[in-house]
């Protein structure tokens, strides 16, 4: 079968971040962030452009400096629950956070959206890197990323075994012989493990597509090394087409060595197009958009996220950067990493070191629709991506992506002009996982001494 492009679009209301004044915008609903109707609206018009799937990703702990659609924003399960019953293929994929959800809670809602939406649920797993979160749990610190991975590998493996409490034939439902369940096709789950203790069974069946997709979002070790392990799609960060090709093939490669098949696992590169008239025009929209949101007070405060929502107003802005290294381990590690070593370095001030890691860069996919297209094809063919993860700043901005850019995709054979399916395992090309206790109890009996 000939590759093509799958397509999600992530939402972020009244501005996301890099977007602190999209809510000025007369286009943006002052509410938009928490109006159903215009998520539903915005579903609707990636539906008729045949996206794959809407991705809704979300955190639990906020300060005044955070993007404006962060401090009022409706829960993910929540929303794509009441978008389900106003599209019919696409697909809907919310963030939920093993570091601070129990397995049974997470299985039992997720279930619950798969059923409604037919089969077309997928959940975003991340282990939270924003520390304030913590106290909103009741605990005094962040767990260290040792702990967080090794909770989440283990929290979707419970999840997935209590999504096969029930085999596919479970309920016979035969008025008959009074037969409503077949109690062999019901199994609890019993685990115990080094971060969590279930017994299960789950109380719903499993959906159209068996279980719902695993998605995941990292790029430091743990994270790719848990992808590899038990992810069928991963949002990767934007990069250059040399760094993302590079990511491309080290996380299918560790695929590969997790014993599993690599087109199993689908990589979504996020992407902000910016279209124009002409490619001039485009990155002038691209530079002016930058330009609206270029307040350095915003962009200190959100510079902390990286290091567990630290505070860096509190230091000399134009004094070397801060010892603030052992902060990243319970933060967004592998970003804050890099921003160490390279303000160590180059000796760089803290000022420096944000306005170096906030410059202005505009998205390689912009220019005319034939420029954009270009791009996202030379991407594409060249093994960056499986799919992109696309971020538009009013859904006008989402309908001239559908109706100028994809039409030149089409034709190319990139992308399809139709659903494949009416689950999301269907229009991503991945197989239903069989239930564990019927394969258990089908597969032939192993003959001794063989």
């Amino acid at each position: 079968m000939t590759r093509q492009l799958k397509l999600g679009l992530r939402l972020y209301g009244v501005g996301g971040p890099g977007q602190h004044g999209l809510w000025k915008d007369p286009r943006v609903a002052k509410d938009a962030s928490t109006d159903i109707d215009w998520y539903i609206a915005q579903a609707k018009a990636a539906e008729a452009a045949r996206f794959d799937l809407l991705f809704i990703v979300d955190s639990q702990f906020i300060d005044p400096t955070y993007p404006p659609h962060y401090l009022n924003r409706l829960e993910p399960l929540t929303l794509l629950s009441a978008v389900a019953t106003h599209t019919r293929h696409l697909s809907l994929v919310g963030t939920l956070s093993t570091t601070y959800n129990s397995p049974f809670n997470v299985a039992r809602r997720f279930a619950s959206l798969d059923h409604i939406s037919r089969g077309r649920a997928g959940w975003n797993v991340v282990t939270s890197f924003d520390t304030g979160t913590s106290r909103n749990y009741g605990l005094d610190e962040h767990l260290d990323y040792a702990t967080r991975y090794g909770r989440a590998h283990e929290h979707v493996e419970v999840v997935r075994g209590l999504w096969d409490s029930y085999e596919d034939d479970a309920f016979p439902a035969d008025v008959e012989r009074g037969v409503f369940l077949d109690p062999a096709k019901l199994h609890a789950l019993d685990h115990r493990g080094e971060h969590f203790a279930v017994a299960g069974p789950l109380n719903i069946s499993r959906s159209p597509q068996g279980q719902p997709v695993i998605f995941q979002a990292g790029v430091s070790e743990e994270g790719r090394t848990l992808a590899a392990a038990v992810a069928e799609g991963i949002y990767a960060p934007p990069g250059t087409l040399e760094a993302t090709s590079a990511y491309y093939a080290d996380v299918k490669a560790r695929t590969v060595a997790a014993g599993r098949n690599p087109d199993h696992l689908l990589i979504f590169l996020g992407a902000a197009p910016v279209i124009g008239a002409t490619d001039a025009e485009a990155h002038r929209i691209a530079r002016e958009v930058y330009e609206a949101d270029n307040d350095f007070d915003r962009k200190l405060g959100q510079f902390g996220r990286a290091f567990g929502a630290h505070d860096f107003s509190q230091y000399d802005l134009d004094a070397p950067f801060p010892d603030v290294e052992t902060l990243a381990e319970r933060g967004g590690r592998t970003r804050g990493a890099d921003i160490v070593a390279r303000a160590r370095e180059e000796g760089l001030t803290l000022r420096q070191t944000v306005e170096a890691f906030t410059t202005f860069t505009p998205s390689p996919f912009t220019g005319t629709p034939a420029t954009v297209a270009d791009s996202i094809e030379t991407w594409f063919r060249a093994r960056s991506f499986d799919g992109l993860n696309l971020g538009f700043r009013t859904l006008e901005d989402v309908e001239r992506f559908a109706d100028e850019v994809l039409p030149v995709l089409r034709t190319r054979g990139l992308v399809r002009s139709e659903y494949d399916a009416e689950t999301l395992r269907g229009n991503l090309g991945l197989p239903i996982p069989q239930n564990r206790h019927t394969a258990a109890r089908t597969q032939p009996a192993t003959i001794a001494g063989q």
